[in-house]
């Protein structure tokens, strides 16, 4: 078959359809999990960095939140340089944080009261750069909201966290919504392992890859 003709208005047209969805750019690498179940699901062969990721528990108590806190803060952990993060109110537990690998002396803390100060306060950092990652905790994301984010994200190469942390039931509808993030994560908690000892063995958890944009 005839290669198909170069076509310049379309391309003007995917072109434009990119830089409003954030994919412009140049590419700034990827995180690997070193889990190949994880990273051969991801476009790359891990997260991508300087993008919007949205993280969420498996349902909506304190326990599956705090596994997500501690899942954000191992990939923020693991990027360089200094980690923001925003919350409305002063409830992270820094040892947990720490026990995940990310050091008090690595992160900056923004109470910022309400959640749209701290939308506010995720894109600044996100403009900011020079930062290792942001990550906000925040119930509802709008498109509107995370588009903007992750235009931030891929404008200075900073990798944006939105933790989607619920304090009432309802608010946890709407994750189901769409956003710009480019990865969607569910982290439950599981029972630990066992031990031929009576005590508490190594923490486990059950991680859901919900969306992936241009990955499996």
């Amino acid at each position: 078959m005839p290669a198909q003709s170069f076509n310049p208005a379309i391309a003007a047209l995917q072109a434009q359809i990119a830089r409003m969805e954030g994919d412009s750019g140049p590419e700034r690498g990827v995180l690997p999990f070193g889990v190949p179940d994880l990273d051969r699901r991801l476009p790359g062969g891990g997260l991508a960095l300087g993008c919007l990721h949205e993280v969420a528990g498996g349902g909506d108590g304190a326990v599956d939140g705090a596994a997500a806190s501690c899942f954000a803060a191992g990939i923020a952990a693991r990027l360089p340089g200094p980690v923001l993060w925003c919350v409305t109110q002063a409830d992270l537990f820094a040892p947990g944080l720490e026990q995940a690998g990310l050091g008090p002396d690595r992160v900056i803390y923004v109470e910022a009261g309400d959640e749209v100060s701290v939308l506010a306060c995720m894109e600044e950092g996100l403009r900011h750069g020079g930062i290792g990652a942001v990550v906000a905790d925040v119930a509802r994301l709008s498109m509107t909201a995370s588009r903007r984010l992750h235009l931030a994200a891929k404008g200075s190469g900073t990798t944006g966290i939105a933790l989607r942390r619920w304090r009432r039931q309802q608010e946890a509808h709407d994750f189901g919504q769409p956003t710009a993030a480019m990865t969607r994560w569910r982290i439950s908690v599981l029972p630990s392992t066992a031990l031929p000892v009576p005590g508490v063995g190594r923490a486990r958890w059950l991680i859901e890859l919900i969306r992936a944009r241009a990955g499996e």
